[in-house]
């Protein structure tokens, strides 16, 4: 089969590899769509002839880039329980396998596991760039019939990983929450806040991720670039603050203006991965008691519950993709997306 790695230098490469064939306890899925994802431009950008030992972890030599899979089974090894689908079946996959028996892995949590170095599909396993991916059984999952296999991709990363952190945060339907950041994830973080009844206040220094986050809902929209957010905010809520905030920018500013429009008693979360966080912790954690989490994506039962909630609330994930590609179209593809000014991307095999 064809497949996309990632050589560094930012440029895509198409290989040969051979067609997957189920081992025991594994499915093979034929993809039908392939998101991409922020942090799939760390292995893009990266220098040329330079990967990291991670990534050479379970495979040698190139590994398959995408690690945001939906498709259908195409074929089922020994040892697979009934439960896990049949061949034909609409199915997602949480992009994580750990050791499948100790309590995190068992819980759904698979990236948490303490017992063998987790495995990562598109990072230092194959991934879903490719027409078919050897997954193991336990991190298949049902996509119910009323979503497309576009909205199922978003859903094992970005939209998951948004819903997760709305979790964290315990949104109510009476409160107001600033989303720093309209990428992918903001963006889907906005619709599932708003699905949810909350009042939303999105936050960018993109004026077309910020119209982009208009149109999914938000109530009220901040260019940061142009005026100061956490005044805008507390202005926007009658100067107590916001009740909740979310983090999907992983940039110092981002970060604590997203700390300091809380009101008193408010919660922050970040998705956003690198970086640092520097704020006076007396005036900005202690004395005001806000409550700051961090959230690395969910587990698979969340990720379920997530796929469950978009169907019934018909919450329309495939709004937030501003691109479909073919799967020949990879470098002009990844070449836009590395402007990271758009919304989501994504294959449709």
């Amino acid at each position: 089969m064809r497949a996309l790695t990632f050589p560094g230098g930012r440029e895509v490469e198409y290989l040969k590899f051979p067609d997957p064939t189920p081992g025991p306890g594994e499915i093979v899925l034929e993809i039908k769509a392939s998101g991409f994802c922020g942090s799939d431009l760390h292995y893009y950008r990266r220098p040329k002839g330079t990967p990291t030992s991670a990534r050479h972890q379970y495979q040698n030599g190139p590994v398959i880039g995408g690690h945001e899979p939906c498709g259908t089974i195409a074929a089922i090894g020994a040892d697979v329980p009934e439960s896990a689908g049949r061949v034909g079946d609409r199915v997602m996959v949480h992009h994580y396998a750990g050791c499948a028996s100790c309590s995190f892995c068992r819980s759904g949590w698979q990236q948490l596991c303490q017992e063998i170095p987790i495995r990562s599909f598109g990072n230092n396993d194959h991934g879903a760039h490719a027409q078919y991916m050897k997954v193991p059984a336990a991190t298949v999952l049902p996509l119910p019939d009323k979503l497309s296999f576009a909205a199922g991709a978003a859903i094992s990363c970005g939209t998951g990983t948004a819903y997760g952190a709305m979790l964290r945060l315990n949104l109510l339907g009476n409160q107001a929450i600033a989303i720093f950041g309209q990428g992918p994830v903001g963006l889907a973080a906005t619709q599932l806040a708003k699905a949810m009844g909350a009042e939303v206040i999105a936050v960018d220094i993109n004026s077309q991720r910020l119209a982009l986050a208009k149109k999914f809902g938000a109530d009220a929209v901040v260019d940061a670039s142009e005026i100061d957010p956490v005044v805008a905010v507390k202005e926007l809520t009658r100067g107590r603050g916001a009740d909740a905030s979310l983090d999907a920018s992983g940039s110092q500013a981002g970060r604590v203006s997203a700390i300091k429009c809380l009101k008193v008693w408010g919660k922050v979360c970040f998705v956003g991965e690198g970086g640092e966080l520097k704020t006076d912790v007396s005036s900005d954690l202690i004395r005001k008691q806000i409550t700051i989490m961090g959230s690395w994506t969910f587990s698979s039962i969340i990720q379920s519950e997530c796929a469950r909630f978009v169907a019934d609330r018909k919450v329309d994930v495939d709004a937030i993709f501003t691109h479909q590609w073919k799967f020949d179209q990879g470098q002009e593809a990844y070449r836009l997306f590395d402007q990271q000014a758009t919304g989501k991307a994504v294959f449709l095999m």
